[in-house]
């Protein structure tokens, strides 16, 4: 189940409006942890098997004292109180997994009760999990604007809102809001361009979002990137060039090279121009965890209006 995002302060009179659960959004990899007997899996949302990359987190989930079950979670890397999705891919940092969800449970299909249900459910399944490596996701307390003051202010990625009585069901649902601090959302690398300088790799990446099936220009983010990140996402982009392009628009950019778009990148920014294009992007990291194709434009405020 995924959330729809929801404009913030603008959206506030929505989950005031009836009953919403609101807890911290984490900056990690989503992931469900698939728990039968002796076997635990570990699975992105496309489904890649997350087992050999968290072994710590295998041996967490195994250690419940309860042998059948489907969790819902992020796994996330803390920085102090924040979670930070570049030491997660680093690797620099122990990985924790924060739950959220409780799907199926010694058989029974959990997935049309109610939210709240659910999660009286999975507070008791917690109780006896390892803290350290398998944490419950925090749910907050009081004024919706107050909370995302907070959550801003304290640099967190922003809330999500859940309406208490929802079920839960795959794909995108407006019963589940996420309200962001920052313009931030996942793109399609479609090319790069030669460095300058003494920089070594590539000087920026050329990215894209899916319209239909067409591959839109979103523009290049040259910033964000250390030594060994460059190095990396270069052999990345060389194991999978191509002489065509896959934009549908494809940029005018001095020394550009393409490569297939099956690469996706976490990219900050501040806002998006009037002419479709990122206005002060970074990039974040790598998203292993996200089909290309599902990579679509998020709703966000244009520069100027």
């Amino acid at each position: 189940m995924l959330a729809q995002r929801l404009d913030f302060p603008a959206g506030a009179p929505l989950l005031r409006r009836g009953r919403w659960l609101l807890e911290r959004k984490l900056d990690g990899l989503r992931c469900l942890a698939v728990r039968d007997g002796d076997r635990v899996d570990l699975w992105s949302r496309n489904h890649l098997s997350f087992n050999r990359r968290f072994p710590g987190l295998v041996h967490a989930v195994a250690s419940v004292p309860v042998d059948r079950f489907v969790l819902d979670g992020e796994v996330v890397a803390f920085d102090g109180d924040r979670t930070s999705f570049q030491l997660l891919q680093s690797g620099s940092a122990e990985p924790v997994l924060v739950v959220f969800d409780l799907l199926h449970l010694l058989g029974s299909d959990l997935r049309a009760l109610a939210l709240t249900e659910r999660a009286g459910l999975l507070d008791r399944l917690m109780e006896g999990a390892p803290t350290q490596s398998l944490q419950r996701c925090e749910r907050l307390n009081g004024d919706p604007a107050e909370l995302m003051a907070r959550a801003c202010a304290e640099e967190w990625e922003g809330l999500v809102a859940k309406k208490a009585g929802s079920a839960y069901r795959s794909g995108r649902s407006a019963d589940w809001r996420k309200l962001k601090c920052t313009a931030r959302q996942e793109l399609v690398i479609g090319g790069w361009t030669d460095p300058a300088g003494g920089r070594t790799g590539f000087g920026a990446l050329l990215l894209g979002y899916y319209r239909g099936d067409e591959l839109v220009y979103a523009g290049k983010v040259g910033t964000g990137f250390d030594e060994s990140t460059l190095k990396d996402l270069q052999r990345r982009l060389a194991g999978s060039a191509t002489h065509l392009t896959p934009f549908r628009d494809a940029p005018a950019v001095k020394g550009a090279h393409w490569v297939e778009p099956v690469l996706v990148a976490e990219i900050e920014f501040s806002e998006w121009t009037r002419d479709g294009r990122l206005r002060h992007p970074a990039y974040v990291g790598l998203r292993q965890d996200k089909d290309p194709r599902s990579v679509g434009r998020e709703s966000l405020p244009t520069a100027d209006g």
